[in-house]
């Protein structure tokens, strides 16, 4: 059974271990700062339960399509 990554449905401390893992970390980042870790201020917004993990992934790989000079599509909730 997968869980969920949401939000609504997940701690501060899941969201850590979430992107850990994600990021091939382990548990290790428990009780640590995240830069200790190594884990990029990228994930911040989404740890601090202020955008969803998805939705993170989604502007960045928008980032990847959008050629210079133009405008980066704007986003309604998260603040990246």
């Amino acid at each position: 059974m997968t869980r969920s990554t949401k939000v609504a449905d997940t701690t501060r401390e899941d969201r850590i271990r979430i992107v850990s893992e994600a990021l091939a970390f382990g548990d290790d980042c428990g009780d640590c700062s995240l830069d200790a870790c190594g884990i990029d201020k990228y994930y911040q917004p989404y740890i601090d339960g202020e955008c969803e993990l998805a939705e993170l992934n989604m502007r960045n790989a928008a980032r990847s399509y959008i050629s210079e000079g133009q405008r980066e599509p704007a986003g309604p909730s998260c603040p990246m």
